[in-house]
């Protein structure tokens, strides 16, 4: 590509860059001045008691204020005070969750950033449990895909106690590098991924994502690109495999993202499927087109970005790789296998509770 066009992408790209971090940043103090609102009136009580387990953060910003905010919606609705439990490093939240499947609590509420979700979550598959989420991180992908209040902390808890239910699936991840001889399961909620966006995601400085938030990854994103493509070979629900060079391969289990973007119009949480994203710019100007098409959601296929629908996906790689869950380093690996575990949670979303009982909801109205 002759220098000048390489020039202009650049331009291009920085530009629409800045106007989206300029948007973006806009948007970001506007919601985080919601936070501190006067709490709201408590919703009535859902029809029949409720045991209720809070799994915790003790170090995200509103911890304090959201164990504050649970106690009180318990109280208010005169049930028992919850069970908080909260977590570590070394227990980030599954087996706190689990403690609380076992000792029969209807809803687990997750209280923390997407780690703490997918931890808790990791627990309840195909439970009687009821998982609702307290969206106290950075992303907050599972929350804004289900419609949870994330900027107003007392409405979160209104959602995650009085809420309807909504089955929803999770994607499996094995993880194998041959390497090393590491192996081991994950579950991820939103999306997974191996190559460059997992180079972002380490990329991404701790103190800006402090401070900025989810932009804090669009800054990674612009020191990482183009990025150097791998060969990968992929296979679709036991089809043969394709070997080409790419980027990324991203497995979506819902659309969006923080921002409003949405990189996979089609995907549904609730569909049974995966959607498989498979990314081979070969330059910038290949991304700028990858851009383009994701902010403004251009309806027609590009040629350096190819999309799937699969139950199970195989991917080898050429030379260990970074893999990504939900937006958290996963290791390096060789190989994995995906697959879709339909049906696999039951999600507190937005609407009240009209069932005869705390575990079976199913309206529709704004919580």
């Amino acid at each position: 590509m002759p220098l000048e066009w390489i020039i202009v992408a650049l331009a291009v790209v920085a530009a629409a860059a800045s106007a989206f971090s300029w948007w973006g940043l806009r948007k970001l103090r506007r919601e985080r001045s919601l936070r501190w609102e006067e709490p709201r009136p408590a919703a009535p009580a859902a029809a029949g008691h409720q045991r209720v387990a809070l799994v915790l953060n003790p170090v995200k910003l509103s911890a304090a204020l959201a164990r504050e905010q649970v106690e009180q919606a318990c109280s208010d609705a005169g049930w028992d005070p919850p069970m908080v439990l909260e977590t570590t490093v070394a227990e980030p939240g599954t087996a706190q969750a689990r403690r609380a499947v076992e000792e029969g609590y209807d809803v687990v509420i997750a209280a923390g950033g997407d780690g703490t979700v997918r931890a808790v979550a990791a627990a309840l598959v195909h439970s009687n449990t009821a998982l609702a989420l307290l969206p106290l991180g950075t992303g907050n992908l599972l929350a804004r895909n289900l419609g949870i209040a994330v900027n107003d902390v007392p409405r979160s808890v209104r959602q995650a106690l009085h809420g309807a239910v909504r089955r929803i699936d999770m994607g499996r991840a094995e993880l194998r590098n041959e390497r090393t001889g590491v192996s081991g399961d994950h579950t991820f909620l939103v999306m997974g991924g191996v190559g460059l966006d997992a180079v972002v995601v380490a990329a991404t400085k701790d103190t800006l994502k402090k401070k900025f938030g989810w932009l804090a990854y669009s800054e990674a994103g612009m020191r990482s690109l183009p990025g150097k493509r791998q060969k990968m070979s992929i296979s679709i629900d036991g089809g043969p495999a394709q070997t080409r060079k790419v980027h990324s391969v991203l497995f979506a289990n819902c659309a969006r993202l923080p921002g409003g973007i949405t990189i996979v119009p089609d995907a549904a949480i609730d569909d049974g499927y995966l959607d498989v994203v498979i990314a081979s710019p070969r330059s910038i100007l290949g991304w700028l087109w990858v851009a383009v098409q994701i902010l403004f959601r251009h309806p027609g296929p590009i040629p350096v970005i190819t999309y799937h629908r699969a139950r199970h996906v195989e991917v080898r790689v050429s030379e260990a790789t970074g893999t990504q869950l939900d937006g958290d380093i996963s290791g390096d690996v060789t190989s994995l296998t995906v697959t879709v575990v339909s049906g696999a949670l039951m999600a507190r979303v937005p609407g009240r509770a009209t069932g005869p009982s705390a575990g079976m909801f199913s309206a529709s109205v704004e919580g």
